[in-house]
C-alpha cells in the first residue's frame, strides 16, 4: 500500500496513560495519521464500503484484515502496535477488524455492553484500536464509555428489541453510573485504546455529518479461542512469536476483496 503520512505528535504510550488504561479501561486522543492523510484514508474507506455486497450491512461484517491487503497494512502500522505493545506485551496477534458507520441522521443505538461477552476468548484480554475516520463527537454518536467499568468483571445482560438496536443484548442499567459516563470524542487520524471489559455504547448520529470508525482487535498469543464456539477463528501476528501454538494462523490476503460474512476463514480470500 501507498504509506499514510503519520502525525508529527505520533507516539508511544506514556507511563501515565499506560496507568490510565488499566485504572479506566481506555485512553484516546492518540495522535496516528496527519492532516495531510485524512484525505486519502478517507477516500480508501469510502471506495472499501462502497463495495459491500447489497443487503448486507457493513457494520455486522469482521475479518476485514484477513480479506483485504490494504486494510492488513494499516492495521500493520508501527505508531498502532507500539501502542498495543505498551498494553500487551511483545508477543500479539490480530483477530478481528471492522468498520463501524453512521450515516447522518442514523438512528440505531449501539447498547451498553461489555465486548467480553460476545467472544469464546480465554483469558479475556483484548485491547481494541478505534481509528477515526472522520471527527466523532455526541452528535453525531460518538461511542461512549463507563469509565473503570472493566474492574467490575462480567456483568449482567438483557436481551433488547427493536429494529434501532444494533446488538441483541443490553448491559444491565444498575451498571451504569453516569457520573462515569465519557464520551470517546476523536479527531480523523486519531485513535482510542479500550478493555474488553469495559462497558460501551454509542447513540444515534442526530448531526448532518457522517461518522465512521475502523476497528482492530489484538490479543496476547496466550489468548485461546474455544473452536468448537468459534470455528474459524484465526490469528494474524502482528509482532513477536507465537511460542504456545493454540490457535491456527491465518494467511496474509494479497488482494482487494472485501468480506460478506461477521466470521469467515482466511481461505475463502485471495
Amino acid at each position: 500500500m501507498t504509506e499514510l503520512p503519520i502525525a508529527s505528535g505520533a507516539r508511544r504510550l506514556t507511563p501515565d496513560e499506560r496507568a490510565q488504561y488499566q485504572r479506566w479501561g481506555y485512553v484516546k486522543n492518540l495522535p496516528l495519521f496527519s492532516d495531510a492523510a485524512v484525505p486519502r484514508l478517507q477516500a480508501e474507506v469510502t471506495r472499501l464500503i462502497e463495495r459491500v455486497p447489497d443487503g448486507v450491512d457493513v457494520n455486522r461484517i469482521n475479518m476485514w484484515h484477513k480479506a483485504n491487503r490494504w486494510y492488513y497494512d494499516v492495521c500493520r502500522t508501527p505508531a498502532i502496535l507500539d501502542c498495543v505493545e505498551d498494553l500487551l506485551g511483545p508477543d500479539f496477534y490480530q483477530w478481528g477488524g471492522q468498520f463501524f458507520v453512521k450515516k447522518p441522521g442514523d438512528g440505531s443505538v449501539v447498547p451498553w455492553h461489555q465486548d467480553a461477552q460476545y467472544w469464546p476468548l480465554t483469558p479475556r484480554r483484548t485491547v481494541t484500536v478505534w481509528l477515526a475516520i472522520y471527527d466523532t463527537d455526541p452528535s453525531n454518536g460518538a461511542m461512549r464509555v463507563v469509565r473503570g467499568s472493566h474492574l467490575s468483571g462480567e456483568v449482567t445482560h438483557h436481551e433488547v428489541q427493536g429494529e434501532q438496536y444494533v446488538l441483541e443484548q443490553e448491559a444491565d442499567p444498575a451498571s451504569i453510573d453516569p457520573a462515569r459516563v465519557v464520551s470517546i470524542d476523536l479527531k480523523a487520524g486519531e485513535i482510542s485504546l479500550h478493555d474488553d471489559g469495559l462497558i460501551h455504547g454509542s447513540g444515534p448520529n442526530t448531526s448532518d455529518r457522517l461518522r465512521c470508525g475502523l476497528t482492530m482487535r489484538f490479543s496476547p498469543t496466550e489468548v485461546t479461542a474455544d473452536r468448537t464456539v468459534w470455528p474459524t477463528f484465526e490469528v494474524s501476528m502482528a509482532r513477536g512469536e507465537d511460542t504456545y501454538g493454540r490457535n491456527p494462523h491465518a494467511k496474509a490476503p494479497g488482494g482487494d476483496a472485501v468480506p460478506a460474512r461477521r466470521f469467515q476463514h482466511s481461505s475463502e480470500f485471495p
